[in-house]
C-alpha cells in the first residue's frame, strides 16, 4: 500500500483509536515518537486490516460508531457501590418506535438462580441518540433493581418492537457479562496494626538430600517450618507456571507455556499416594541404576532441568498407571476425588492436557516443539482433529490432568500447613506478565493474541531495551470474551496463597508492544482496560483472601500508580532504588509508603553480597554488556558512592555505631552483621511487609537472572550454596525473628 498524506493521516488516527500511545519518556528523560512504521506493525499485530485506504476507513467507522451497531457491549465491569446497575442498550428505530419497545432482561448468577425485569412503552428513556448510515440509534440504560453481590453474572437481553413493528423489524438479542466487583482489593484484618516479614525463596534452587537436583514441594514445606519457627508470615516464590524445562531458552520462570497451570518439576515425587503405594515403583526408585541417576543431579553444580524432567517423568508414567489401573477403572474413592477436581476444572484443564499429548505426539514423530509447526489441522483446539485427538488419546489426557492434580494436592498441603504454623499470608505467588507465543495459553486463547512481542523500552540496565519473547493480548479482543482469559489467570494464580505479587504492574495501565521483526527501540506502548483489570483482580483478591502486590517499578505513571493504591494493592519497593532524587542519597526509612512491600532486591538484580562487590559490574563487563568503557567507570564510581550512602544512612538511624567507619573502602565485603543491619533499616520503615531474600541470608554472590543474557549466565541454574539441611541449622537466620525489636 503507498503511503500519501492522507493514508497517514488515516493510519494516525486509526492508532490512537486503537489506543497506541503516539509518544512517551524514557528513563533518561528522551521522548520516543512512534513512527509511521510502528504504528502500522502494531495494528498489523492486532489483526486489524490496513491493506487499504478502503479497509483502514472501515476500521476507522467501525471503532467510532462502537457500540452503536454492537446493541450492547460484551461485558460491563463496575463496582458494588455503583448500584443499581444501569445497562446501556444502543437500538435503532425510527422516530416515534421507541414507544414500540419491549426490552427484557434476565440475569444469572453463576448458581444458576436467575431473575428478570422489563421496560417497555413509554418506560424507554432516550439518553443519546446517533445517526449512523442513515440509520437512527437510540441510547436507553435500563436499571436493574435488585442489589446484586460482587461476583460474576450473565445478562441475557431480549429487545423486540410490540404490534406490526414485530414482522417489520424483528427481534434483538444478545448476551453480555456483568462483573460487579469490590471497591478495593483483600488485606489481612491484621495487617494495618502490624508489620510482618516473610522471606522470598527460589524452589528451583533448594537442593537437599532428598531432592531430585531441584528444590520440591518437600523441600518447601520444611522452609515453612522452618520460618514459621522464626515469627515470619510468608515465604515468596519464583512463578511456578508451568515452562518446556527445557536448556537453554525454556527453564526461565517468567517465559511459561502457561500461567493457568503449574510445573510438574516441583513435585514431591516420593510422596505421591501412588508411589508410597507400589512396592514395584519404589523398588525401581532404590535401583542402583537410578540412584546413579540421582546422585548425579544431586552433586551438579548447575540445575538440569531436562535430566530431573525425565526422571521425575519416568515415575509420573508408573504412577498414573498405578492410579489408572486401581482407581480410575474400579471407580475407587480416589478416583472420585480425581473426578471431582476435573469437574472443578472443566474445559480448562482438559485443553491443557490435550495441548501436551498433541504436542508429546509431535515432538516424537518430527522432534517439533512449537504447536505452529504442527499439521494445519491441530491448530484449532475446537477443531474436529482436536476433538478426534482427544478421544483416540483420552488416557495420555488423563496422564497431563493427573499431574496437575497432584500439584494441586500438595500445594493444597502446604498451604494448609502454613496456616497451621501460624502463618497469616502462607504462600506469595508471582505472575508472569505473559507465556510464551508456542505454549498452550496462546494456542487456546490464539484469536485474542497479537504478533508481536512483549517489552521494555531501553533504561539503566538494559540501554537497547528488552525482548521478553512473548505475545501481548488484544484489549479489544480480550474485552470480547468477557475478560475470560484474565480472569482464569488472576483465579489460579491466588489459589493456596495469601498474596500475590503481579510482576511488571504498569502492564495493566500501558503494555509495550515490539511489533514483529523489530527492535525494542522501535516499540510503542498500547492502553490497557486498566480499571477494568484493577476490579477483576480486586473481586478475586476478596473472594481467595490474597493480598495483592503490585510490582511497580521503573518509569510508572502517577496516576496509574494512584489507582493502585486506591485499590489496596500494596507498592513494590526496592531499597536499591529508593533515593531522594536527584540526589543520590538513600531514604529514610519514615519515607516509604505504609502500602508497600520493601526489600534489598530481586531475581535481576544484584544480591547484597554481589552489590558490595560489584559482582554484578564484574559480569557485565566480561560479558561485553557495557557499550563503552566510560559507562562501566562509571557504575564502579557509583557503586562506591553508594555503598558509602548506605552506611551513613544505616548510622543516621543509628542501627551501625556512631563510630563505624562510612567509607566503604575499610570495608570491602558485605558481612552478615552488615547485611542484617540493613534489613533492620527496612524493618523501620512502615511498609506493611518486609521481604528477606534467602539469598542474601546465606551471602550468595550471583544474582538468580542477569537481563539481556540467555546462555552466557548461569540464569534459574543456580542452587543455594548450602543445603535445605543446613539452612535448617544455619545460626544466621535467629536474628530475622528480631528484625522489629527496636531494642536490637
Amino acid at each position: 500500500m503507498e503511503m500519501n498524506n492522507q493514508t497517514s493521516g488515516m493510519i494516525n488516527e486509526l492508532a490512537s483509536l486503537c489506543g497506541i500511545l503516539p509518544q512517551y519518556w524514557d528513563i533518561f528523560g528522551k521522548l520516543h515518537v512512534a513512527s509511521l512504521e510502528a504504528k502500522k506493525a502494531m495494528l498489523k499485530a492486532m489483526k486489524i486490516n490496513i491493506e487499504s485506504d478502503e479497509a483502514i476507513a472501515r476500521e476507522i467507522d467501525e471503532r467510532k460508531s462502537r457500540p452503536w451497531k454492537s446493541f450492547t457491549e460484551p461485558v460491563f465491569v463496575v463496582s458494588v457501590n455503583a448500584q443499581p446497575l444501569k445497562i446501556p442498550l444502543y437500538i435503532p428505530v425510527a422516530t416515534g418506535e421507541e414507544n414500540k419497545l419491549e426490552i427484557t432482561c434476565v440475569i444469572e448468577d453463576g448458581n444458576g438462580l436467575s431473575n428478570s425485569f422489563q421496560v417497555s412503552g413509554n418506560d424507554v428513556n432516550i439518553a443519546d441518540e446517533r445517526t449512523i448510515d442513515n440509520i437512527r440509534y437510540i441510547k436507553t440504560l435500563i436499571s436493574d433493581e435488585a442489589h446484586r453481590n460482587a461476583g460474576y453474572y450473565k445478562a441475557d437481553i431480549e429487545c423486540r418492537f410490540t404490534g406490526t413493528l414485530q414482522d417489520k423489524h424483528g427481534t434483538i438479542r444478545k448476551k453480555t457479562r456483568l462483573i460487579i466487583t469490590p471497591d478495593t482489593c483483600y488485606l489481612p484484618p491484621e495487617s494495618g496494626t502490624c508489620k510482618t516479614w516473610g522471606m522470598s525463596v527460589n524452589l528451583y534452587s533448594l537442593q537437599s538430600k532428598y531432592s531430585w537436583g531441584i528444590g520440591d514441594f518437600r523441600d518447601l514445606e520444611k522452609i515453612v517450618n522452618m520460618m514459621a519457627g522464626l515469627k515470619a508470615d510468608f515465604i515468596g516464590l519464583n512463578p511456578l507456571h508451568d515452562i518446556p524445562n527445557t536448556y537453554p531458552y525454556g527453564i526461565s520462570p517468567y517465559s511459561p507455556i502457561s500461567r493457568l497451570y503449574k510445573n510438574f518439576i516441583y513435585l514431591d515425587i516420593e510422596g505421591i499416594p501412588e508411589v508410597i503405594a507400589s512396592d514395584e515403583i519404589r523398588e525401581f526408585i532404590k535401583s542402583e541404576a537410578f540412584r546413579k541417576k540421582l546422585r548425579k543431579l544431586r552433586k551438579s553444580v548447575r540445575i538440569d532441568y531436562e535430566k530431573t524432567g525425565q526422571l521425575k517423568e519416568l515415575i509420573l508414567r508408573r504412577a498414573f498407571e498405578c492410579f489408572y489401573e486401581i482407581h480410575y477403572k474400579k471407580n475407587s474413592k480416589r478416583y472420585k476425588e480425581f473426578r471431582h477436581y476435573l469437574s472443578v476444572e472443566g474445559k480448562c484443564v482438559e485443553s491443557f492436557a490435550t495441548f501436551h499429548a498433541i504436542q508429546d505426539l509431535f515432538k516424537k514423530k518430527k522432534n517439533v516443539y512449537s504447536w505452529q509447526q504442527w499439521p494445519a489441522e491441530y491448530h484449532d483446539p475446537k477443531g474436529d482433529a482436536v476433538k478426534a485427538f482427544r478421544k483416540e488419546h483420552e488416557k495420555e489426557v488423563l496422564y497431563y490432568i493427573y499431574i496437575q492434580w497432584l500439584i494441586n494436592d500438595q500445594l493444597l498441603k502446604i498451604s494448609t500447613h502454613c496456616k497451621e504454623t501460624g502463618m497469616t499470608i502462607g504462600m506469595y505467588h508471582d505472575l508472569a506478565v505473559g507465556a510464551i507465543a508456542a505454549g498452550s495459553d496462546v494456542w487456546n486463547y490464539q484469536k485474542i493474541i497479537g504478533d508481536a512481542d512483549v517489552g521494555a523500552p531501553p533504561d539503566d540496565f538494559n540501554p537497547q531495551g528488552q525482548n521478553w519473547g512473548f505475545p501481548p493480548m488484544i484489549p479489544d479482543r480480550l474485552k470480547e470474551t468477557g475478560y475470560e482469559l484474565f480472569i482464569e489467570t488472576i483465579r489460579k494464580n491466588m489459589e493456596y496463597g495469601g498474596a500475590l505479587r503481579i510482576d511488571h504492574a504498569l502492564g495493566l495501565y500501558r503494555l509495550f508492544w515490539i511489533p514483529a521483526g523489530m527492535s525494542p527501540e522501535h516499540g510503542a506502548y498500547l492502553m490497557q482496560p486498566a480499571e477494568d483489570l484493577l476490579r477483576i483482580i480486586a473481586l478475586e483478591s476478596q473472594r481467595n483472601k490474597t493480598m495483592v502486590i503490585a510490582e511497580d517499578l521503573g518509569t510508572i505513571d502517577d496516576t496509574f500508580r494512584e489507582m493502585l493504591q486506591s485499590f489496596q494493592m500494596l507498592s513494590y519497593r526496592l531499597f536499591y532504588f529508593e533515593r531522594n532524587y536527584p540526589d543520590p542519597s538513600f531514604k529514610a526509612p519514615e519515607q516509604y509508603p505504609s502500602m508497600a512491600l520493601c526489600a534489598i532486591t530481586t531475581h535481576d538484580l544484584p544480591t547484597i553480597y554481589g552489590y558490595w562487590t560489584g559482582r554484578d559490574i564484574e559480569v557485565k563487563k566480561q560479558l561485553g554488556i557495557y557499550g563503552d568503557e566510560e559507562a562501566w567507570k562509571n557504575d564502579v564510581i557509583f557503586r562506591e558512592r553508594d555503598k558509602g550512602l548506605i552506611l551513613s544512612a544505616l548510622k543516621a538511624e543509628r542501627i551501625i555505631p556512631e563510630n563505624f567507619s562510612a567509607d566503604p573502602q575499610l570495608m570491602p565485603q558485605m558481612t552478615h552483621e552488615l547485611c542484617i543491619a540493613i534489613y533492620r533499616y527496612l524493618a523501620k520503615a512502615s511498609c506493611r511487609l518486609l521481604l528477606v531474600s534467602l539469598d542474601d541470608i546465606i551471602g550468595t554472590l550471583d544474582q538468580q537472572n542477569l537481563p539481556g543474557t540467555v546462555d552466557s549466565h548461569p540464569n534459574w541454574m543456580q542452587k543455594y550454596t548450602s543445603s535445605v539441611e543446613n539452612i535448617l541449622i544455619d545460626q544466621r537466620f535467629s536474628g530475622l525473628s528480631c528484625l522489629f525489636d527496636e531494642k536490637m
